[in-house]
């Protein structure tokens, strides 16, 4: 039982690495570039050769263990605490929700509920590490997506706003339209 349990842990403790690294990798290139790739006036009509990526809107990390995430992102490495949110709901009830800022950039930690913890799942459920990219024009770019053979999470892109996938490598992509 011990044994099993320390498995767990190291695995855990693995994870929770490997997340952090590619999440500061991320906010390295980011800072790198400036966040040149933001484009800055939004066009009245958006075609589909025009349909792309206009920013960062957010990085998405689930939080395995609190003391550590708070201290490493905050202390550390500078973040200030923006807001905090108990959300309720399907999948979602009892999950908080930090998000962090520094400077331009938006981190946001979501920690799970333990009774909830059997939900914590790949892609379908939000409580997963992703970031969200902001974009023009989610429909044309949701339909070359499809076309492409991708699974979109949420078949109602064009409506809501918002979809998730998986891309080549494994990671989890959010698309956001949002205002």
């Amino acid at each position: 039982m011990k044994t099993s349990a320390s498995k767990n842990n190291k695995i855990n403790d693995i994870n929770a690495k490997l997340i952090l690294k590619y999440a500061l990798f991320l906010m390295f290139v980011l800072a790198s570039t400036s966040f040149s790739f933001a484009q800055k006036a939004k066009p009245s009509i958006v075609n589909k050769e025009q349909a792309k990526v206009t920013g960062m809107n957010y990085i998405c990390v689930h939080v395995l263990q609190l003391e550590k995430t708070l201290k490493l992102y905050r202390e550390i490495l500078g973040f200030k605490m923006d807001t905090a949110e108990v959300f309720h709901g399907p999948g979602l009830e009892g999950m908080l929700v930090m998000k962090l800022k520094a400077n331009d950039l938006m981190l946001t930690l979501s920690l799970t509920a333990p009774e909830n913890w059997d939900q914590v799942g790949p892609i379908g459920n939000t409580n997963h590490n992703h970031f969200m990219l902001k974009v023009n024009d989610i429909t044309t770019i949701g339909d070359k997506l499809k076309k492409e053979g991708y699974e979109l999470e949420n078949n109602n892109y064009a409506r809501d706003k918002y979809t998730f996938f998986t891309g080549p490598n494994g990671e989890i992509i959010g698309l956001s339209a949002w205002d």
